[in-house]
């Protein structure tokens, strides 16, 4: 079996991270961070529409470009190495995926055509405070028409204009889909580690929704959401810690200690050789997942899982390291390891922590083993 990616995926992730570093890299993200008025980068949004990214996975009948989960894949690894500051995950990875796993007719034909043109941010709305959410922690309520409710955080939610939430509808949970520029929505801005990424607190009084997919298979639904979504996260860390590693590599070749560059110590090499270790066993799970996404294969839950885990702990792992390697160097603000260490522990909080991809993991391990 091939899990290696077509010339055509190769030329296209060529292409992106040509694309990203002229008109991203880390200038854009510290435009971002520096400025407590920019929730994202809009140009660089609008470029990125502009390249069709926002429509890969999204079908031509709905304006996408329909090439898809691989070709995502492929993207969402070169948005990662760039440290891109816009809400690409949140409105690709979710929101579209939310729609067209679980959408009628008429809200994929209503939105989907506007997330692949640029004109669409979306987010989804799960969390509702410390703890990893569950079906029976839910407390924000649909009747089918409104919604009533607090979800804290919300990634990309500062600038969203669409959101997925996931609520309580009777006895079970259901998706609705709500308009976030009405009276009913209160928006208020989050501080977090990465600043380059928006997050906010939504708060819904009475606010008007529709429902996403059937009533009560809110949670199914928001599982299989969770899990598509993990394995394109995981290649969005797969890009970060392997740009972490090129840096502190280059730095350890141009860097000179006692008259040798740092690279030939024995403490540096080992450094560098165990974040190669960590990149490469998240970059076989997280194309174990692509596979498995792509083909709709049962595989999925188990591979999404793994992937997720294994590259949330490479990121962190590499991000770290290379601030390590850079030495006192690599704590100042000049320096550009901080931003890939902020994206790091971002990127492992927005789907749910590595601790709970691994329970999940277990835990559908086992239940796969006793059936």
């Amino acid at each position: 079996m091939n899990f290696d990616f077509s010339d055509d995926q190769k030329s296209l992730k060529d292409q992106a991270r040509k694309f990203l570093s002229e008109k991203a890299g880390t200038k854009a993200t510290r435009g971002v961070l520096d400025d407590a008025a920019k929730s994202h980068d809009r140009d660089l949004w609008r470029a990125v529409a502009e390249m069709g990214w926002l429509g890969a996975a999204i079908p031509e009948e709905h304006g996408g470009l329909g090439l898809g989960r691989l070709e995502l894949c492929v993207l969402a690894e070169e948005v990662g190495r760039a440290v891109a500051p816009i809400p690409f995950s949140s409105t690709v990875y979710f929101f579209a995926e939310a729609l067209m796993l679980a959408g009628n007719g008429a809200q994929k034909a209503a939105h989907l055509s506007k997330v692949a043109g640029g004109e669409t941010i979306g987010c989804f709305a799960l969390s509702e405070g410390p703890g990893a959410p569950t079906a029976a922690s839910i407390q924000t309520k649909f009747d089918g028409a409104s919604l009533n409710g607090a979800k804290i955080p919300v990634t990309d939610g500062d600038c969203a204009d669409w959101a997925v939430v996931v609520a309580k509808e009777g006895a079970g949970v259901s998706l609705a889909l709500v308009d976030l520029n009405q009276p009913g929505v209160m928006r208020t801005t989050l501080k977090t580690l990465d600043p380059s990424r928006g997050h906010a607190k939504l708060e819904f009084k009475n606010a008007k929704a529709e429902r996403l997919g059937a009533s009560g298979q809110g949670w199914d639904l928001a599982e299989a959401v969770l899990d598509r979504a993990a394995v394109l996260l995981a290649f969005e860390q797969v890009g970060g810690s392997q740009a972490c590693l090129e840096m502190a590599t280059e730095y350890a070749k141009s860097r000179y200690a006692f008259s040798r560059p740092i690279g030939s110590f024995q403490a540096i090499k080992h450094k560098l050789a165990d974040m190669y270790v960590n990149i490469e066993v998240a970059r076989s799970n997280a194309y174990y997942g692509a596979w498995a996404l792509s083909t709709e294969a049962a595989e999925l839950p188990f591979a999404a899982a793994a992937a997720r885990a294994a590259a949330s702990d490479a990121y962190y792992f590499c991000a770290k390291e290379n601030i390590q390697t850079h030495g006192g160097m690599g704590f100042t603000w000049e320096v550009d390891c901080h931003l890939f260490f902020r994206r790091a522990k971002l990127l492992a909080l927005q789907a749910g922590a590595p601790a709970v991809w691994k329970e999940k993991l277990v835990k559908r391990l086992e239940q796969r083993n006793a059936a």
